[in-house]
């Protein structure tokens, strides 16, 4: 069955009987009796070298077993930090004292409680690989696959439509559909000559669920496939993933990654493109894969196959909320269906331009979640176990971290402003149980998330985005049908590099608070420390480390200019040139996109500016010529753009290159590991960066203000 490898891997972490209850029992109260043993403070000094060291060195055997010997002292290093914190270090005496400790003892709380369920949801990703299909295709499934879209350019759709047709997989068994919700006139006659369907409707009621949810009443395969409109499906993408449902029958649904191969806002703007993973490459390389573990594996809206049985006897995609895809996912699993999680990438797709349009699609998602955290709570209701509940819980509470986070951003300055009195416990004591706290958790972590997460990034984006989900997250809290959809738009074009001082304003003012914290810091450093010199230096050491974090979300800010409407994907692919001269030249790719492809030549070889020509992929001489001019030519290298290919050519042309699973796998997972310092010190530098970029803004605004005041009209 397809679970047999879930089961099995849980079998190895648990016994079955009264023996399982009897060894979790123990397990449990050794637990606490270690959370809760009081220590003076040169024993707990020496405690935490000892288990520091401890992880320091498991952390170089990172198999498997070291890992859960990691995330077993992180917890318990974690759970003593906060038992000794809500026991011995909250005596306040003045109501200043109560709000700011309080406050910074309940952002800690939520804090630990995430880092708990993402240990349960990491600890053994299941690495599911795909499963054989029978050898006769005529036991194969029929598929609906469809591409939803609303305001999407034609070009972005084509891509995707091509795609969709390329997959391999026999022609009578799958039926490609645009589902239009824009009903735009030039979308139904490119799918007439395409010989794809269209579907359309009156309304765009319930937005993108409303519209597959029409298609699906309109439709008869037995799978449906889904992919955005700006994810291209690689020609293995059903062979890949549907063999899982041939061998579980109570499989409903199956999700492979979301993959990029345009840069987000973070990467083009930080220039970390493919050396620091992106936002989501934790959730879609390692969260996922352990979700699949539990039978939890989400659903998330694209680059997935749905059993059309299930889906219809849930009432089809859920309508209820904002992030229609998890919850769906949620409801299936409540009626006893399994999920999986393929951990291949088998689409690529664009990613967000501007800061602007990334902040809005995260506020959708945050929204979405607390919606479903109010209305339909994992933790209650039927249906679910508790490892599935535990792993919708992580996921929806990821996205209450915006008062916590900016609770971290400003806490120290309570003290160096305020003299308010967060901790009631001596400095050195605090260090002793916060600092292996800090530590292990950031090495298990490091250890376990190293190929998809760096060290320190993920307060960089929570940085970025706090102050915007804090809001949405809150009154959906209060009013679930608060807010409306909104739909991310792609494939645009940012003409000249700009500061967005709309986004940056509120992590400008957390900066600036910092800096203010960190001088009054240093005046009473020198002048008036008293006895309180190592308090003073902590809360400047944490301040210091947010004005880091603060400044590199500043230089997230700074847009770089983007004239590139299609993004260029870098390969080496083995094509053929045929000049007008009657000469063929092999030689291969060093990038391509849907309107043009960059050549290596050939020592020796010359090919001169403006020249036509005609390219084939392959070296077989058996590719479609492609018609095409040079657009630049140096020594070794030319530039190609596609002259008006016909439907044909630009099928051949997207079968060749963007349909080619090996390209974004090559890519997956692919870059440096983490490391604490290098990532720190990588950071520290994008900060220093933002602080620039801020002072070069500023300066330019400074000047501008003169002008403007000259050519404001005199009033009479």
């Amino acid at each position: 069955m397809a679970r047999a490898g879930r089961l099995e891997r849980l079998d190895n972490l648990s016994l079955r009987g009264w023996s399982a209850k009897v060894l979790w029992l123990m397990s449990a109260v050794l637990l606490l009796m270690v959370t809760v043993a009081p220590l003076e403070l040169e024993a707990q000094m020496l405690f935490s070298a000892v288990g520091l060291t401890a992880v320091l060195l498991l952390r170089r055997r990172a198999g498997r077993f070291a890992v859960l010997v990691m995330i077993l002292m992180s917890a318990i290093a974690s759970l003593r930090y906060m038992y000794w914190r809500v026991t011995s270090s909250l005596g306040f005496e003045n109501p200043l004292d109560i709000a700011f400790g309080y406050g910074l003892v309940a952002a800690e709380l939520y804090a630990l409680l995430v880092l708990l369920l993402g240990y349960v949801q990491t600890a053994w990703p299941l690495q599911r690989r795909p499963c054989v299909l029978p050898a006769d295709s005529r036991e194969w499934p029929t598929v609906d696959l469809y591409i939803p879209t609303y305001n999407e350019p034609l070009e972005i759709i084509r891509l995707t439509t091509l795609a969709a047709q390329a997959i391999d997989w026999p022609r009578d068994k799958l039926k490609v559909y645009v589902l239009d919700d824009g009903r735009r006139e030039e979308f139904r006659l490119f799918c007439q000559q395409a010989g794809v369907g269209y579907i359309t409707r009156s309304d765009n009621s319930h937005a993108k669920a409303g519209n597959l949810n029409n298609a699906l009443k309109q439709t008869s395969g037995e799978f449906i496939a889904i992919f955005d409109a700006d994810h291209v499906p690689t020609r293995s993408f059903l062979q890949v993933g549907m063999g899982w449902f041939l061998k579980d029958k109570k499989l409903a649904l199956l999700q492979t990654p979301h993959f990029f191969f345009s840069p987000d806002p973070f990467e083009k703007n930080l220039d970390t493109f493919r050396h620091v993973p992106n936002e989501g490459e934790l959730f879609y390389g390692l969260v996922q894969d352990g979700n699949d573990l539990w039978n939890a594996a989400f659903f998330c809206g694209s680059c997935a196959i749905i059993r059309r049985g299930p889906l219809e006897e849930i009432g089809g995609v859920a309508v209820e909320t904002v992030t229609e895809d998890a919850h769906t996912a949620l409801k299936l699993s409540r009626k006893g269906y399994n999920t999986a999680y393929l951990p291949l990438p088998q689409a690529a797709g664009l990613a967000t331009e501007s800061l602007s349009g990334h902040i809005g699609q995260r506020i959708r998602w945050a929204r979405g979640m607390a919606q479903i955290f109010r209305t339909d709570n994992p933790l209650l209701g039927r249906g679910l176990s508790w490892g599935q509940r535990l792993c919708y819980l992580n996921a929806m509470l990821h996205f209450f971290y915006g008062l916590p986070r900016l609770v971290f951003l400003t806490a120290p300055l309570a003290y160096l402003v305020f003299d308010a009195q967060i901790f009631q416990a001596p400095a050195l004591l605090i260090l002793a149980y916060a600092v292996p706290h800090i530590l292990t958790a950031s090495l298990t972590n490091s250890t376990i998330q190293g190929r998809f997460r760096h060290s320190f990034w993920n307060e960089v984006y929570e940085t970025v985005l706090a102050w915007y989900i804090m809001r949405p997250v809150l009154l959906a809290m209060v009013s679930p049908k608060l807010g409306q959809f909104n739909v991310t738009a792609k494939g645009g074009v940012i003409d000249k590099g700009f500061f967005d001082w709309k986004m940056a304003r509120p992590y400008i003012i957390v900066l600036l608070l910092n800096f203010v914290g960190l001088a009054v810091g240093s005046y009473k450093l020198a002048f008036d420390a008293g006895d309180n010199t190592a308090t003073l230096l902590i809360n400047m050491l944490w301040t210091f480390y947010n004005i880091v974090i603060s400044s590199a979300a500043v230089a997230v800010a700074s847009e770089i200019r983007q004239i590139r409407n299609e993004p260029r994907v870098f390969a080496n692919l083995p094509v053929s040139l045929y000049l007008p001269d009657g000469r063929r030249v092999d030689c291969e790719t060093s990038d391509f996109s849907q309107g043009g492809i960059g050549i290596h030549l050939p020592v020796g070889v010359e090919v001169p500016n403006r020249q036509s020509l005609q390219l084939a992929f392959d070296h077989d001489g058996e590719g479609m010529p492609l018609p095409a001019q040079v657009v630049f030519s140096r020594s070794g290298s030319i530039g190609l753009s596609f002259i008006h290919l016909n439907l044909r050519q630009q099928y051949e042309l997207t079968r060749k290159t963007f349909s080619r699973a090996d390209i974004w796998a090559s890519a997956w997972g692919q870059g440096p590991r983490d490391t604490l310092l290098a990532a720190l010190a990588e950071i520290g530098l994008i900060g220093w960066r933002g602080v620039r970029q801020l002072s070069r803004a500023t300066y330019g605004e400074l000047r501008r203000l003169p002008r403007l005041a000259t050519t404001e009209p005199r009033k009479t």
